[in-house]
């Protein structure tokens, strides 16, 4: 497997739209949810690195390598459902790509599916917009039904503020909140959460809980995990699934 070589000039590189596009699942658990996400990235690239696959790198004064990848998630929280696009200068085999991957990779951010999808479709993080989450309250001192009640009584305030770090956010609900359901699970009350994402924002789930928390004067649970378990492309009233039907070339911004 060859990598693109990093002393090609510029003008000779293969233009990004027709390099193949590999998008890769892979879950994040254990300690590694603690991972920020920058440095997922590094980790996840020297990954790539150490699997030997023929990975492109940009035209630009940095010469990175052309890699994306969906949403970052929360600190501390895990998932199954991550995602990233990796442009290769020659297609490989997805399977001979993805035994490479995994033999190279921590078991917990281990790589599940491997498939190419259409080179012009949208950036994965701006494509990727409708999400499902897990809250697991672990010890609280509330019942699902009390949970239940704050939750809808903060969906009708229809807005949500709070301070990150020292810059007030607003969230709109009626947008970013698509629905949610909580159940009595065997530590705690569960919430199942569907969220929706824009250019205009998201909805953090933790933000979510302590703003419900907070309006209905409930304690803090003894902990809180949290977990991503889909992400989908929504059209039309429709989820695509991240390796559902490609798109066809066309006015798409190259991602």
């Amino acid at each position: 497997m060859r990598q693109q070589p990093t002393a090609a000039r510029p003008q000779d590189l293969p233009v990004k739209a027709d390099l193949a596009r590999l998008r890769v699942e892979y879950g994040k658990d254990s300690r590694l949810a603690y991972l920020g996400h920058l440095d997922l990235i590094a980790t996840v690239e020297r990954c790539v690195r150490r699997a030997r696959l023929p990975f492109s790198i940009g035209n630009g004064f940095a010469r990175r390598m052309r890699i994306q990848f969906s949403s970052a998630l929360p600190v501390g929280a895990s998932s199954s459902c991550e995602y990233f696009d990796l442009r290769l200068t020659e297609a490989l085999d997805p399977e001979e790509a993805l035994a490479a991957l995994r033999a190279a990779t921590p078991g917990a951010l281990a790589p599940r599916r491997a498939a190419y999808v259409e080179g012009r479709m949208p950036a994965l993080e701006a494509w990727l917009d409708r999400a499902s989450w897990e809250l697991c309250c672990l010890g609280a001192p509330f019942s699902a039904e009390e949970l239940a009640e704050a939750v809808r009584g903060v969906r009708e305030l229809g807005e949500i503020t709070y301070l990150r770090g020292e810059r007030e956010k607003r969230v709109d609900l009626s947008a970013t909140l698509v629905g949610f359901s909580v159940r009595e699970g065997d530590d705690g009350p569960v919430v199942e959460l569907e969220t929706r994402s824009s250019s205009a924002g998201a909805l953090r789930p933790r933000v979510l809980l302590d703003a419900a928390l907070g309006a209905a004067g409930l304690a803090e649970p003894s902990s809180v995990r949290v977990r991503r378990k889909g992400q989908w492309h929504e059209e039309d009233g429709c989820l695509v699934e991240p390796f559902g039907r490609l798109f066809q070339p066309g006015e798409t911004p190259l991602s």
